[in-house]
């Protein structure tokens, strides 16, 4: 089986350079800062009309964690429809309680939504907050779910590279098990090797410069000093580098 490389996009021109580096597969976000926020409609469709990307659209109302308010519920569920009627080929989502075990009930409901339009259904790192446990792993197979983006629990794959073993040996025949979070071109081929998975997910990050972001009294980056002036985006070379450190895996 080949080895799948999504890449992480947060706009548009992110999803251009992906799928100008070669990539098959993105997951389509904004405000990657805040770990991935519900992308726009146009934003979307620009990606589908224009290049042949399979697209996996989040669907997370605001950073700060998994547990939402009634109203916050109800927006992604109507975000979740529309980007599938707009085509999107997945939804990443992820819903928890208080005390960070799974929410069945909602997530059963969208992974009935996602299903009923025929696509894929991808619980995201929020699994990680969970201690990357069995017990949720059992859940979302049993609620149907077909994808699990994880770190193995920790920070970062690699780190996370035994845990992540355990679940593709114990799950990988029942659901798809999706390895991210600070996976390069550098550690990516050793990570397959050491864990099984044959799924990877990166970012294929660089940093890039725009000097508005600073005035004289004011600031609207979202790094300190310097810094300030500094975006993330998809690197083209990076990309191509992801994907020829796994090819032939």
């Amino acid at each position: 089986m080949e080895i799948a490389a999504e890449i992480c996009c947060g706009g548009y021109e992110d999803a251009l350079q992906a799928d100008r580096g070669g990539a098959r597969r993105v997951e389509l976000n904004s405000a990657l800062y805040l770990g991935g926020l519900t992308p726009g409609l146009g934003t979307l469709k620009l990606t589908k009309e224009t290049t042949n990307l399979t697209v996996i659209s989040m669907v997370r109302p605001r950073g700060g964690g998994f547990c939402y308010s009634e109203a916050e519920y109800a927006a992604m569920l109507r975000d979740a429809e529309e980007l599938l009627r707009a085509g999107t080929d997945g939804i990443a989502f992820g819903f928890l309680r208080q005390d960070r075990t799974l929410d069945e009930e909602r997530t059963a409901k969208m992974t009935e939504l996602i299903h009923r339009y025929g696509k894929t259904a991808v619980f995201h790192r929020a699994f990680d907050c969970t201690g990357a446990s069995d017990e949720a792993m059992e859940c979302l197979i049993r609620l149907g779910v077909d994808r699990v983006l994880t770190s193995g629990g920790e920070e970062t794959a690699p780190d996370g590279s035994g845990r992540i073993h355990h679940l593709v040996e114990d799950f990988g025949d029942r659901i798809q098990i999706l390895a991210g979070s600070g996976v390069t071109p550098e550690n990516a081929a050793r990570l397959i090797r050491e864990t099984g998975v044959r799924q990877i997910h990166s970012s294929c990050r660089e940093w890039r410069t725009d000097r508005t972001a600073q005035g004289e009294k004011v600031s609207y980056g979202y790094l300190e000093g310097d810094g300030a002036c500094l975006y993330d985006a998809v690197s083209l070379e990076k990309t191509r580098e992801l994907l020829k450190a796994v090819a032939g895996m």
